[in-house]
């Protein structure tokens, strides 16, 4: 394994000096006494509910009446329990039905500690939760016949037996601030494993609520007479809504279970190694190394440099989770008043980071700043691999998009293009990038061509499509034999070739086999080598150099900076010879074209008067279908318009934070003890870095194509359930399309031919722009994101309601067939 030993002498470089240990907050206290009080609250009702159930069981088969007839029997008279049933000496202590309606009425706070930020929980999904609980709790108050049911106490006891075990977890995890693995294992199991039973048996206890509550004249008589049938209906809605959602409920319970188990029994993650966040404190002697407090410096930095105050506001944040994105729009913004602006924001920003972030050594016995080493000079150099492609080179080449599983071009490839535009899925521009490729099939001779793969493997990549074109592409991913068996596999089925780092000459390799074991290279680790190695290869050659490793919450910046650090050293010592190639995302802040803007809000007036869009609006109020339009910004070269595309659920796997996973895909001795602390600004900070090395290399005379890619339905997107059901109804949404992996890959390689090789495209510096960001205006297939009527972070409830009426459908149909034929029977009607 090749090393990074350095010739130049280095130091500790500084950290942030560690905090005193902070005392327990006023928010952890309260949270504290307020689990533990809802614990305590279940816990009695089971106290008197059980022995009372118990006691009355033991009494009717006493008389003569069959065990199940029992069981109904006490079932029936569980809700009227007190500690007199119980056999309990204290009388004067609240009843059953007291205590329930007290501690299940509590819960309503939760939505307050959601909507407040005290707890990472979606204020949506924890009112659609409670809110349910809350309506069963007032149809059992209310029903007579509902409470004398059997179906009461099997509501009533699954909720209680579900809900201890809960708000104990809660309290141990606040305390010892690990809900993973500082939590007692016995709590931890009952509390990913109870679920199994006593979700379907509450759920079947509910319904059994709902449906004696519509059948109850005293609950029907409720608002008076006359009124009895929207008391019914009130009733009914529940069940209907339940038989949708209760499956998926307990599906992603489930999927919950899976992934703590392997939190929890995962094994401890290796020292920090190689390009690592800086240390933020130190908790029990272990360094900490929060993302939060470093992403804060940065993007403080990054604006301080032409506002101050607006940097103070950065730092001054305290519901960083949910506010960053106003701070990002500020940025933006301020980078609109004039180009040198928008430089110097980047160069800020960039700057701060390669002072912040650490490198630490193999050995784990120096660490210095990223800057310093980057600068420092290596003495341990790479091997160099090459394999060439059996195949001959095709002279009759043509462009090709891959489309729901066909292969289309020419006149064909025109129309689809055309109807991308018209419906505003794409914009002109990305359609004229993409025909004028087509148009031009010399572009797409690539023999003499270098690309440089950051991330070769990368789902996104166009690995593929370049060899299948005949480029010579040059690797860079992760060490493992398997990955780059299947790269260069795919190469000899080509007529490409490919060249990558090795650890030992490649003629020494006695087999394939050992071939693949030595090749490859870590990003994290041996970032100056990748960088020394891409300098010295090839000389007089021309590269473009695609950014393409992707990797999931804190991890993501880690890997945009090493190759940051990369593309700004190829850029600085192959001058003139170096390109830059990026895939924005449509989740970000960008700059767009006035039509776009006056598209939106067209669609906006359209969509504003649909009755499923008023039907949300009505049910969520602002936190859904917020509109995607927004004033312009004035600066020098005249007004900008701009959409708001950041998504706050996303992060690892677009939610879910997992870096074990990830240490596993790129770099087994990269990760540190990373705080899960309000992850979700990761990939804004990823890409935005991504957008600041674009306009600083642009600026300075690089090619630089940066384009908008659009939604594509990856398997690391759609492996999380709640984005692929939004993704299934995301189209719904006008102009919305949802892409294959292989239709975005190949229209965005078309894009980036055409900025490599059309003198006019906005890639090339010598075509003038009014702003620096309005790189990133042109070229986008973004999929619908700047001309849909609303922003995309707040259509993903209504998508994953519309995918799941469309699921219910044909049960709904059939079930109304059913009822429909019962009908026509009594009635007598056949």
């Amino acid at each position: 394994m090749a090393s990074a030993t350095a010739t130049t002498p280095t130091k500790k470089a500084p950290t942030m000096p560690p905090p005193e240990p902070p005392a327990v907050a006023t928010k952890d206290i309260y949270l504290i006494q307020y689990n533990a009080f809802c614990c305590l609250g279940w816990a009695y009702i089971l106290a008197i509910g059980i022995p009372s159930f118990v006691q009355s069981v033991i009494t009717a088969t006493a008389s003569g009446t069959t065990v199940i007839d029992a069981l109904k029997l006490a079932g029936g008279q569980l809700y009227f329990a007190t500690p007199a049933t119980a056999g309990l000496a204290d009388e004067t202590a609240p009843s059953l039905a007291t205590m329930l309606t007290l501690v299940q009425s509590a819960a309503i706070l939760e939505i307050v500690h959601a909507a407040l930020g005290l707890v990472r929980s979606p204020v949506f999904v924890t009112m659609m939760q409670v809110g349910s609980r809350i309506v069963a709790l007032h149809m059992i108050n209310h029903s007579p016949t509902a409470q004398t049911h059997w179906g009461a106490a099997l509501m009533i006891l699954s909720w209680a037996l579900v809900e201890v075990p809960r708000y104990l977890f809660y309290v141990a995890a606040i305390a010892t601030g690990d809900a993973t693995k500082g939590t007692p294992y016995p709590l931890f199991w009952l509390r990913y494993s109870l679920f199994a039973v006593l979700y379907p048996t509450g759920i079947a206890g509910e319904l059994s609520v709902f449906f004696n509550s519509s059948k109850d004249s005293t609950f029907l008589s409720l608002l008076g007479t006359g009124n009895e049938n929207i008391m019914y209906w009130y009733a009914m809605a529940f069940p209907i809504i339940y038989a949708p959602g209760a499956l998926p409920m307990i599906m992603n319970m489930a999927g919950n279970r899976k992934r703590a188990f392997k939190n929890r029994f995962a094994k401890p993650p290796p020292p920090p190694r190689g390009l690592v966040w800086p240390v933020t404190e130190v908790k029990n002697g272990i360094e900490v190394r929060s993302s939060t407090p470093t992403s804060k410096e940065i993007l403080a930095a990054a604006i301080g440099a032409v506002n101050p105050d607006l940097a103070q506001l950065v730092l001054k944040e305290k519901k960083w989770r949910f506010k960053y994105v106003k701070h990002l729009i500020n940025m933006v913004e301020a980078q609109c008043k004039s180009p040198e602006d928008a430089l110097k924001v980047a160069n800020a920003g960039l700057d701060k980071a390669y002072s912040m972030f650490q490198f630490i050594s193999k050995d784990g016995k120096t660490t210095t700043s990223f800057a310093e080493a980057m600068a420092a000079k290596n003495d341990t150099k790479f091997c160099t691999g090459y394999v060439k492609g059996e195949l001959a080179p095709n002279p009759d080449k043509k462009v090709e998009i891959a489309y729901k599983g066909r292969q289309i071009s020419g006149e064909e490839l025109k129309a689809q293009v055309k109807k991308w535009v018209d419906y505003g899925t794409i914009e002109p521009s990305a359609g004229e990038a993409i025909l004028k490729c087509a148009e031009n099939p010399k572009w797409i001779d690539l023999r003499d061509q270098y690309f440089v793969l950051l991330g070769a493997g990368s789902a996104m990549g166009p690995f593929e499509v370049l060899m299948s074109l005949g480029a010579n592409v040059i690797a860079i991913d992760l060490d493992r034999p398997q990955i780059f068996q299947r790269l260069i596999d795919i190469t000899r089925k080509s007529s490409g070739s490919i060249t990558f780092p090795m650890t030992k000459e490649q003629k020494d390799c006695k087999n394939d086999e050992e071939m693949y074991g030595c090749s490859g290279c870590n990003l994290f680790t041996e970032t100056p080598l990748i960088r020394d190695w891409l300098v010295d290869l090839y000389p007089g050659k021309s590269f473009t150099v695609g950014s393409y490793a992707y990797l999931n919450g804190a991890l993501h910046v880690q890997v945009s900076l090493a190759m940051d650090a990369i593309c700004r050293d190829l850029c600085e010592k192959r001058k003139g010879m170096t390109s830059l190639a990026y895939l924005c995302t449509p989740t970000d802040l960008h700059l767009i074209p006035k039509d776009a803007h006056d598209s939106a809000l067209a669609n906006y007036k359209e969509f504003s008067k649909k009755p499923f869009c008023m039907l949300m609006k009505l049910l969520a109020g602002k936190k859904v279908l917020r509109k995607n339009v927004r004033d312009p910004v004035s600066g020098e070269g005249g007004d900008f318009y701009y959409v708001n595309g950041i998504s706050v659920a996303q992060g690892p796997n677009y939610g879910k934070w997992n870096w074990t996973r990830n240490r596993v895909r790129l770099c087994l001795s990269s990760v540190a003890i990373l705080t899960p602390s309000y992850y979700l600004f990761h990939p804004a900070l990823a890409k935005r870095m991504q957008h600041w090395r674009a306009v600083i290399a642009r600026s300075k005379g690089s090619i630089v194509s940066s384009n908008v890619a659009p939604s594509t339905s990856t398997v690391s997107v759609t492996q999380n359930r709640t984005f692929a059901w939004a993704y299934e109804g995301m189209p719904y949404f006008k102009p919305y399309e949802i892409f294959a992996p292989e239709t975005s890959k190949s229209v965005m390689i078309a894009i980036l031919f055409h900025d490599l090789n059309n003198p006019e495209s906005v890639a090339n510096p010598k075509t003038k722009l009014a702003n620096p960001n309005q790189l990133f205006s042109y070229g986008a297939f973004h999929g619908g994101t700047w001309r849909c009527a609303y922003e995309i972070d707040s259509i993903g409830e209504s998508s994953v309601l519309l995918y799941f009426s469309r699921v219910a459908a044909p049960y709904a149909l059939a079930i109304g067939g059913i009822g429909i034929a019962f009908g026509a029977k009594y009635f007598g009607v056949v």
